[in-house]
Formats: structure tokens, C-alpha cells, sequence
């Protein structure tokens, strides 16, 4: 799983950088800029033409932020249907199917860029609806293998891969372009489709859905998978009680803060190489590297606050609850303050990139809150609901770069117009966040079971109350 996240995160991101070369930028060199609003070209450079990164196609800023959100319109659609399928089909087939699928459409996606802009719009929808299903996938097997306990610690690990295949992706973009690699921009799309087709093999070969099926698994470890997995069924599909969903407060709960937090995260994810661009004037080369290291920070943060979690948790200090409404308030409070912070740097590249490297940096600590609570409210349709919270979630993936090509249309390079970005985003993270705190729950939901066992239940788990007294 860690490596299908990262071959299908190195698909989706590898634009941010593909597009600058695609698209091109104008730069204004230092001797000729008179303006506090722009920042100066860094070097010798006195000839503002050299700056200029010629691109292939005429695209501006709208139509940029069009492609760029373009694959969130198809990803939007299939969450929920990727939740729901897992739960019947296994999310074994699902993701494996998704990966392979989206890894088939980057090797056309240069033809069809070069054939017109609307069918390469339409390239990356169809991306988005292949990807669409993963992530309720991943939350299904998840629920399914990983006793509750461990989740914390473990959750770092196979969602680490996104960020994995991000820091890998965009330095390697970059280079790959500035080499001019089988024609440059279009070698970030062969590459990285060969090793998505690449991986689907070991993963239908080697994998299964369930413990019980796994011809290799000692039966120690059955045992004490399946002792620590009360609440998910073997093999049934649960039925689903959509009005009690659709009123529970901690569902609202997950909503509000995916949709936040994921504003956040594609607004950075998609702009942030723009940003490095435009405004700080790194190359090509220095963008890819320099935009993949917050991304770095963010995945060692979230493995090291996941094992710090893990450890309170196992010796009382914290409960569940208590783990994930902290965890939630570090991940979005802080890179909050970050964002905030980057308004007043300007044009101090080093500046600049310690605040971006905070701002994704403790969004790590995600991975140990609200990133589990689908799984803590509802195990046994961890994969719907995820589906149900990532579509609201991965609706901000076209709107976050449709705003951000509105507030800087004409003006990339405007200081003034980022900093409107920065602080829209932070105002998001901190009203998502304190939502979610307000009205979450580390506990299973009644509406978690079939009827018929409801009707057998006696009295919750005395567990779980401990949960709700303790903070």
C-alpha cells in the first residue's frame, strides 16, 4: 500500500511541475524591477528576457488552474463508489485496479496535450476517477488488518507513501525536464506511468484482502489479528443507515475537517512549485527539489508524533480521543500560523521556505488524528465513509487551484496576491479545525452494526465511555 500511495501521488503532483515547463513564466530581472509588490530575479541576470521559460503551449493562469484542478473533478466522483466497492470486492482488486488504470493514462497524457487542451482537461478527470477509489481502499484493508491500537503508529507508514512519492516526484521531475529527458516535460509522465504498470504486478501477486485468506500467515498472527478486530466483520457487508450518518455530529465531524485540511494541503501541493517559481525565482531544477522538501518533513514528523502518540496512548497519558483531537490541533493550528507568518517574509527565500517547511511539516501529525477517525467511528465501513469525507475533501482539489488562479490571474509574481492565498488558507484550516474538535468521537458508532446485532447489544464497551471522559 505504502508503495501503490506513492506511485499514484507521484502521478497526480508530477503536474505541478510538468506545467511550468509546459506553460512557461516570465520573470522580471532585479535591475529592472521598481516595485515592493515583486521580488527581484536572484544573480547576475540583468536581461529580463533570459528569465523567461519558454513554453509549449499558450495556457494562462485560469487555464492553468483549470488543468492543474481538472483531475479533482474525476477524483471527486468515484470516493464514494471506491468505499462501497472495497467492501464487496476487496480493496485489494480496488486499488490495485486504480493504480494500473491512472498509471495507463499518464503515458497518454503528452499525446493528448498536444492534440488539444480540452482532451488533456479530460485526461486528467479520467486520472482523478481511476485514483478516486484508493484512498477508501487503503481505509478498508487497513480496518481490516491493523488492530486499533497500532493504528497510530502504523497509519504514518502507509500513508507515508504519498508523501514519499511526492518528495520523489517532484525533484525528479524537475531534473528530468531540465536534462530535456525523451523531450523533457513528457518524460515525467512516461517515467512514472512505467513504474505505476510496474508495481501492479508484485501487488495482485502478493497481496490479499483479508488475514483469514493469506496462505503464508502463521496462525499466531491470525489469531491475534482477528482477537483485536471485535468490531469488523469477516465477511459480510454491512448495511448502510444513511440518515443516521447523515445526522451523526462525529461524521460532521470528519467532513468539515477533510474538507479544510485537504484545502490546505491541494493548495500548497498544486501551487507551491508556482509559488517558488514566480515569487522566490528558482529555477526549474531548484523549484522540483526545494517544493519536495516540506513533503519530506511532513512524512518523518507524522512516523515520529505517530510513535510519540502510540506511546502516551499505551501508558495511559492520553486516550483515543485525546490522541486524535491534539494530533488534529497540531497538524492545522500551527501550519496555520505558519502561513501567516509567510505573509510578512517577502522576498527572503530562506524565510520563506522554513515557513512552508512548518506550514506542511506538522500537517504530518494529521496521520494520527483525523486521518483514523472514519476508522475509530465506524470500522466496519471505513471505506464508505472515507469515500463519503475525501469527496467533499477532493472537491477543494479543482476549487483550491481555481482560487488561487483567480486571486493571481495576471499578477503570478504579485507578493499581495499570495499573500491573500496564504491567508484564506489559514483561515480555512483554523475554522475546519476547530469544528472538528467541537463535535468529533473516538468511539464506534451504533449505527457501525448490522440491525439485528444492535438489537443484541446490551450495553457499549466500558472502553469506550473511558473515552469520552478523558482529555
Amino acid at each position: 500500500m505504502f508503495l501503490g500511495l506513492g506511485v499514484e501521488y507521484s502521478l497526480r503532483v508530477n503536474l505541478s511541475i510538468a506545467i511550468v515547463a509546459m506553460a512557461g513564466t516570465t520573470k522580471t530581472s532585479g535591475s529592472g524591477n521598481s516595485s515592493g509588490d515583486v521580488c527581484p530575479v536572484k544573480g547576475n541576470a540583468t536581461d529580463g528576457e533570459d528569465q523567461n521559460i519558454e513554453g509549449e503551449f499558450d495556457w494562462d493562469e485560469p487555464t492553468q488552474g483549470l488543468i492543474l484542478g481538472a483531475f479533482f473533478y474525476g477524483y471527486t466522483c468515484t470516493n464514494l463508489l471506491g468505499g462501497r466497492a472495497s467492501e464487496y470486492l476487496g480493496g485489494r482488486l480496488v486499488l490495485g485496479l486504480g493504480a494500473v488504470l491512472s498509471s495507463c493514462i499518464a503515458l497518454l497524457s503528452p499525446l493528448c496535450a498536444r492534440t488539444s487542451t480540452g482532451l488533456f482537461v479530460a485526461s486528467r478527470v479520467a486520472m482523478g476517477i481511476a485514483q478516486g477509489v484508493s484512498l477508501p481502499a487503503v481505509n478498508s484493508i487497513m480496518a481490516t488488518w491493523f488492530p486499533p491500537e497500532e493504528k497510530a503508529k502504523i497509519n504514518p507508514l502507509v500513508y507515508g507513501g504519498m508523501q514519499v512519492g511526492t518528495v520523489i516526484s517532484l525533484p525528479v521531475s524537475g531534473w528530468l525536464i531540465s536534462v530535456g529527458f525523451l523531450g523533457g516535460w513528457p518524460s515525467v509522465f512516461y517515467v512514472f506511468g512505467a513504474l505505476g504498470i510496474l508495481w501492479g504486478i508484485p501487488w495482485f501477486l502478493l497481496t490479499h484482502d483479508r488475514p483469514e485468506k493469506h496462505p503464508r500467515i502463521s496462525q499466531a498472527e491470525l489469531s491475534y489479528i482477528q482477537g483485536h478486530q471485535e468490531t469488523v466483520k469477516k465477511a459480510e457487508v454491512v448495511s448502510i443507515s444513511w440518515r443516521e450518518i447523515a445526522t451523526s455530529g462525529p461524521m460532521w465531524a470528519c467532513i468539515f475537517m477533510m474538507t479544510g485540511g485537504s484545502f490546505g494541503f491541494y493548495t500548497l501541493l498544486t501551487e507551491l512549485p508556482t509559488y517558488l517559481a514566480n515569487i522566490q525565482h528558482f529555477d526549474m531544477n531548484s523549484s522540483g527539489i526545494l517544493s519536495a522538501l516540506p513533503y519530506l518533513i511532513l512524512w518523518v514528523f507524522g512516523i515520529l508524533w505517530g510513535i510519540l502518540m502510540d506511546k502516551l496512548f499505551s501508558k495511559g497519558v492520553l486516550s483515543i480521543r485525546a490522541v486524535r483531537r491534539l494530533s488534529t490541533a497540531v497538524a492545522h493550528y500551527l501550519p496555520a500560523i505558519a502561513l501567516l507568518a509567510l505573509c510578512f517574509v517577502n522576498c527572503d527565500s530562506t524565510l520563506a521556505m522554513v515557513m512552508l517547511c512548518m506550514a506542511l511539516g506538522f500537517s504530518g501529525a494529521s496521520y494520527s488524528g483525523n486521518a483514523l477517525s472514519e476508522q475509530d467511528i465506524a470500522p466496519n465501513l471505513a471505506g464508505t465513509l472515507l469515500g463519503i469525507t475525501n469527496t467533499f475533501g477532493s472537491a477543494t482539489g479543482f476549487l483550491a487551484p481555481a482560487t488561487v488562479g483567480a486571486i493571481t490571474s495576471g499578477n503570478q509574481e504579485s507578493l499581495a496576491a499570495w499573500r491573500l492565498v496564504f491567508i484564506i488558507t489559514a483561515l480555512i484550516y483554523v475554522v475546519t479545525c476547530t469544528l472538528y474538535i467541537w463535535l468529533m468521537s473516538a468511539d464506534v458508532q451504533p449505527w457501525n452494526e448490522p440491525k439485528r446485532d444492535r438489537e443484541r447489544r446490551v450495553a457499549p464497551s466500558a472502553s469506550y465511555g473511558s473515552n469520552q471522559t478523558r482529555w
